[in-house]
Order: structure tokens, then C-alpha cells, then sequence
């Protein structure tokens, strides 16, 4: 296994013992059985399947777009290259994401990650199959890799993921530092840089009337500075009570893993449209 793979299991465990210890990883508050289900299929699957094949489909294309260019970026110093993988993969994914809260079909596909009522580690690679092989930052970093960048992505993505992992859990990290008057100036400065879980749990909140709830911004992966530059950031340092989707009708197992080739029966969609 790669060293950036250990060192990101490594975090993950990491995240997942502290919210085993401190809030229950297996036992969120209104978790049902196809809720493990969908997050155990679709985050293998991401990890074994589909972003390695992603990563090799990217380098493959460059390589027929630029078949003399492999390895033209070896020597470049580590900042530029770093800020290349911030650029093509992370802004790319803000606005990949940011669509996917805009447009019907992306948002089917993205649906399953909004669609659990907490928030965890568990559900980081929570999605529909095929919405990581069709976004653009995963195919945009096998380019890179093939020019000669790998061992910068190395570093960069157990960063990302580092920041992604600490957002997404419900252990909240990051309120006594906002507490504590000697670390809440910095938390100014970082929480408009990189993901929190009080700006990134604002984004899975339920309801937009709440005063905290963002779900159509705050939509920033390692770089929450996206959000400030591009205008969706919304920073209370509060949290959602509730979590998941608003006024929208049941979906399915099998319609959140694998639409549009599947999709909900229309008695699921007709009993959750009818009014209480």
C-alpha cells in the first residue's frame, strides 16, 4: 500500500475512534439499515474502484493529448505544484459541487451524501456511484500526475483529506477553540481557509430557515476560501440541530447508489408528496 494511503487510513481511524469514544461512530441518532448499507457499498467502491480508475482514465487522456508531455512538470518547485492540484482539483471540485446543489440530475447523484440525518466520517465518500467518475478534479489530477506531479498529490491529498475527515465529523473540534480567547482570533483566519465542522455542518443542515443552515453554499472541500471568494460562505460558528434533506420526497437504496439506472417506485414518491 502507498505511504499516503497508510497516513489516510491512519486519520481516518483517527476520526473514527474519536467519535466512537465520544459520540457513538455505528449509533448516530436516526441512522436506519440501508443508511450503513449505502455508505459501506459506495465508499469501497470509491476507494477501490472508481478513483483509481479515475486517477489512471486522467493520465490516460493527457497522454493522448500530450503523448512527449509525461513527466514535463518533475522538476517544478513543491508550492507551485501544490497550488496547481489546489487549483485544478479543489477549486474545480467547489464548482463541481457547487452545481450539484444547482441542477436536478447532478444533485440526484449527490443527494445520498445530504441525505442521512447526522453527521460522521462515515458519510465523507457517501454519494451516488457515479458521481466521483464524472467529476472533474478527480480526472484533472491524473493529468497532473502524469506530468509528472504524483509525489506532490501524495502530499495534497492527506492534507484534503485530513481537513475533509475533520469537517465531516461530529466531534466538533473546533468550538472550544472559538471559546478560548487566545485561539479565537487565529480560528478568524483558519475557519475562512480551510473546511470546519461549524461551516461544513452548515452546509448539511436541514433547515434553511434555522439562521445556520447553508446548503446552498459552504460548499468548500480543503479550501473553505472558495466559499469567501466566490461568495457562498456563511460563518456563525454554530451548528444545525437537525441534519438532511428539506422538502424533498423519499428516495431508495438502489435510486441513491445507482440513478439514473435506477430510480424510486412511484408509490415511495406518490406517499412522501402526500401532505400529513
Amino acid at each position: 500500500m502507498k505511504p499516503e494511503l497508510i497516513v489516510i487510513l491512519g486519520v481516518f481511524l483517527f476520526f473514527g475512534v474519536l467519535e466512537q469514544c465520544r459520540t457513538g461512530l455505528f449509533h448516530k441518532k436516526g441512522q436506519t439499515r440501508d443508511d450503513a448499507l449505502l455508505e459501506i457499498i459506495s465508499s469501497l467502491a470509491l476507494v477501490l474502484l472508481t478513483q483509481p480508475m479515475v486517477l489512471l482514465g486522467g493520465g490516460l487522456v493527457a497522454s493522448l493529448v500530450a503523448p512527449g508531455a509525461q513527466g514535463a512538470l518533475a522538476g517544478l518547485p513543491f508550492i507551485a505544484g501544490f497550488a496547481l492540484f489546489l487549483v485544478f482539483d479543489d477549486m474545480t471540485q467547489y464548482w463541481w459541487h457547487r452545481a450539484s446543489h444547482n441542477f436536478e440530475w447532478l444533485y440526484r447523484l449527490h443527494r445520498p451524501h445530504h441525505n442521512g440525518g447526522y453527521m460522521s466520517i462515515r458519510i465523507v465518500y457517501r454519494n451516488n456511484l457515479f458521481y466521483y467518475a464524472l467529476m472533474p478534479g478527480l480526472w484533472l489530477s491524473g493529468a497532473l500526475i502524469y506530468l509528472g506531479l504524483g509525489w506532490v498529490y501524495a502530499v495534497y491529498v492527506v492534507l484534503k483529506m485530513a481537513v475533509i475527515f475533520g469537517a465531516h465529523s461530529d466531534v466538533r473540534w473546533d468550538r472550544p477553540l472559538y471559546e478560548n480567547k487566545w485561539t479565537a482570533p487565529v480560528m478568524w483566519l483558519v475557519e475562512r481557509i480551510v473546511s470546519t465542522p461549524a461551516t461544513h455542518h452548515a452546509h448539511h443542515g436541514k433547515h434553511k430557515a434555522d439562521g445556520v443552515t447553508n446548503y446552498k453554499g459552504n460548499f468548500g472541500n480543503l479550501l473553505f476560501f472558495w466559499d469567501v471568494l466566490f461568495g457562498t460562505a456563511l460563518i456563525t460558528r454554530r451548528y444545525p440541530q437537525e441534519f438532511g434533506v428539506e422538502n424533498l420526497p423519499e428516495t431508495t437504496l438502489a435510486e441513491q447508489l445507482v440513478w439514473p439506472l435506477v430510480s424510486a417506485p412511484k408509490q415511495v414518491r406518490a406517499t412522501a408528496e402526500t401532505p400529513a
